[in-house]
């Protein structure tokens, strides 16, 4: 039987049906170009916004998601994993990718830069009381007992050697990773190498 959870927002009653009880709930969707360039990760809400008013195609559906579907008076749009925009939008050119943790947490692989352990925090080699900035070319993911060994001092002086390429991510789907935490396995097809 359908579980019916009504959801009041912006004065209409959108009904979300979801059919089965082992059905994820997808929060977030990932928004192509016209020319299938990643441009966003949007809430839900604002996919089906644009899927109603025909500015947006679907373009990859996951089947374990299908059956959750907004539903209103005349339509039902079920919530797509991917959609498209149906015209091409300009988007401004920005030169870095903006420094977050998610980001650099991907760009390292979620491992720590001096033992490969997991990474729980940022580091930055060059500490910041010693004149180190905040930027790519400093910082490290790294697992909190190697940061909290390494303190405030210099590799050099500790004897270690890093074993992750400091350099800053490029390419339009690193702008995406970085505003989001939540990456879904049906979006790496569409944000290219690196992503994965």
């Amino acid at each position: 039987m359908p579980t019916d959870v009504r959801n009041r927002g912006s004065g209409a009653d959108l009904d979300v049906t979801h059919v089965g009880s082992a059905l994820r709930v997808r929060s977030r969707v990932l928004l192509l170009n016209a020319t299938f360039e990643p441009l966003a990760a949007l809430p839900v809400r604002r996919a089906v916004t644009l899927l109603v008013c025909d500015k947006a195609d679907p373009v990859h559906e996951d089947p374990d998601t299908e059956l959750t579907a907004f539903h209103s008076v005349g339509t039902t749009v079920f919530i797509p994993s991917v959609i498209r925009l149906r015209h091409f939008v300009r988007v401004p050119y920005r030169g870095r990718v903006p420094l977050t943790r998610a980001a650099l947490m991907l760009r390292d692989r979620g491992r720590c830069g001096y033992c490969g352990d997991r990474a729980e925090t940022i580091d930055h080699v060059i500490p910041r009381s010693r004149g180190g900035t905040h930027a790519w070319e400093n910082c490290v993911a790294s697992c909190a007992p190697c940061n909290h060994r390494k303190a405030d001092r210099l590799l050099s002086e500790i004897g270690w050697t890093l074993h992750t390429p400091l350099v800053p991510p490029t390419g339009p789907h690193w702008r995406l990773l970085s505003a989001t935490t939540e990456l879904e396995p049906d979006w790496l097809r569409y944000l290219g190498e690196g992503a994965a």
